[in-house]
């Protein structure tokens, strides 16, 4: 079974996570090229403008295999340069391709988020959890660290204190918790979950698709870059986009008091 599905509405692509008798595991062989070649079609498809991820069955995602690491078997097998680059090659695949997504990204977190399964969820701009949703980074509780770029992530999503705290202690937290901490925007009923989320795409399909695009370039790289490089990119970057059909439609649109329709022009 394909790991990755991916299907539209209009101009929300939704990618789900397909493996629900092992409540969406990761790291098969293979793993890293289905997810890649999905968000590569997303981000080849221009009239894409925003993305769901969520997970079939009744988990997001558990992480990575237990089983396959007890019995050190695929992206876990081999020596130790050999389970660096199954790493680097297939697990990391999975995280940057989600990360790298050119439009704005929503994970709809149906279930359990877990390890490597709460780094995909925080690879997304966006995170809207179930009420049944439960999350937590439980790397140590197995004797391991975070090998997926959480330890990047984490910290930037809700602090250091509480990424400290999930990561240290391997404490599972539930989304109400999750949305105390500023883990996930929204914590709605676990049947209005995927409504929710696609009403929000909706919204966020509405604007520009160029625009919307270099906006999110710019914000993933403001959070690393310095004062001065930022400004520059936003110059650089305001004018293309000033140079669009769609800037010139919004411009209409507001002093012609109507709503804009905006063709990514």
């Amino acid at each position: 079974m394909s790991l990755i599905t991916l299907e539209r509405q209009g101009a929300v692509a939704i990618l789900t996570l397909n493996r629900p008798e092992s409540l969406n595991a990761l790291g098969a062989p293979g793993d890293g090229d289905q997810v890649r070649a999905a968000c590569e079609a997303v981000n080849a498809d221009q009239s894409i403008r925003a993305v769901i991820l969520t997970g079939a069955g009744r988990a997001f995602s558990a992480g990575g295999d237990v089983k396959a690491m007890k019995h050190r078997e695929g992206a876990f097998a081999g020596g130790g340069v050999g389970i660096r680059d199954n790493y680097r090659n297939n697990i990391h695949r999975v995280v940057r391709s989600i990360y790298g997504l050119e439009v704005p990204s929503i994970a709809a977190v149906n279930g359990a988020a877990i390890g490597l399964g709460c780094d995909v969820a925080c690879m997304c701009d966006i995170r809207i959890a179930s009420d049944t949703a439960k999350f937590g980074v439980t790397f140590l509780k197995l004797g391991l660290i975070p090998g997926d770029g959480g330890a990047w992530l984490l910290p930037r999503t809700i602090g250091m204190s509480r990424a400290s705290e999930m990561l240290f202690t391997g404490d599972v937290i539930d989304a109400r918790t999750a949305g105390e901490w500023g883990l996930v925007s929204h914590v709605v009923p676990h049947e209005a979950l995927m409504d929710e989320a696609m009403t929000l795409a909706q919204r966020i399909a509405l604007q520009p698709p160029h625009a919307l695009r270099l906006a999110k370039n710019l914000l993933k790289h403001g959070q690393n870059a310095s004062y001065d490089t930022l400004m520059d990119m936003s110059a650089a970057t305001q004018a293309i986009a000033h140079l669009t059909e769609d800037h010139m439609e919004g411009v209409d649109a507001l002093l012609e008091k109507r709503p804009a329709v905006f063709k990514g022009q």
